[in-house]
């Protein structure tokens, strides 16, 4: 099993960061490991035509979608910020998961090919909101979008969310040992996604005509 960890945060030795650790701890020996931090990569963040226009991947992005190929599962580690991930993980799921590699739209009607399917994801998310509040006040607008919208768009399946909150005022010390005991049992119970085979699809990605 191919397991790719991806680190959102924009600041080395955050908490998110040592989340993932714990989460790396705890996969089986037999796991094939590979981990990137965002804030470790060089590329612009900006989508600049949208999908108007081929913009072509920066070295270190191209390099990454070879690892997202290859991964049977992914994990993706972050703090949520207004709402949402940093704006250069943002900025990152904007380059990356491009038509023809990830998705790829029906000319006829409004459905679409989940490109990566055969892949399953684990998310983990820190917050300074409880996720009650999260849940009941914004409807758990972040777990949905991650799910439905963003990984579950292109075919992972199962995605699982964690969200740790609250991390301020003392909540991350109170509550680390259930968070880490979670985060175990997540890596530790990885199942393969059912129902679809992984097919590798960059290779005639990067060789498309546009």
């Amino acid at each position: 099993m191919r397991v790719l960890l991806l680190d959102g945060h924009p600041d080395d030795g955050r908490y998110s960061s040592y989340l993932l650790q714990v989460y790396e701890n705890a996969l089986p020996s037999e796991a094939v490991v590979e981990k990137v931090a965002v804030r470790d990569m060089q590329f612009s963040p900006v989508l600049r035509f949208g999908y108007a226009k081929r913009t072509e991947w920066e070295p270190d992005v191209a390099s990454l979608a070879e690892r997202l190929d290859a991964c049977d599962h992914l994990v993706v580690s972050f703090p949520m910020w207004w709402g949402s991930e940093p704006a250069e993980l943002k900025g990152l799921l904007d380059r990356l998961l491009l038509p023809g590699f990830a998705f790829a739209y029906h000319a006829n009607d409004l459905r679409w090919d989940k490109l990566l399917q055969g892949r399953s994801a684990d998310v983990i998310a820190t917050m300074d909101t409880p996720p009650f509040f999260l849940r009941l006040i914004y409807g758990n607008a972040l777990i949905k979008r991650w799910k439905r919208q963003v990984l579950g768009f292109c075919g992972f399946k199962p995605v699982r969310v964690l969200a740790c909150g609250p991390i301020k005022n003392g909540g991350a010390e109170a509550r680390s040992e259930k968070w880490e005991r979670q985060i175990k049992k997540l890596a530790r119970s990885i199942k393969p996604s059912s129902g679809h085979t992984k097919r590798l699809r960059l290779d005639r990605f990067l060789h498309r005509d546009d």
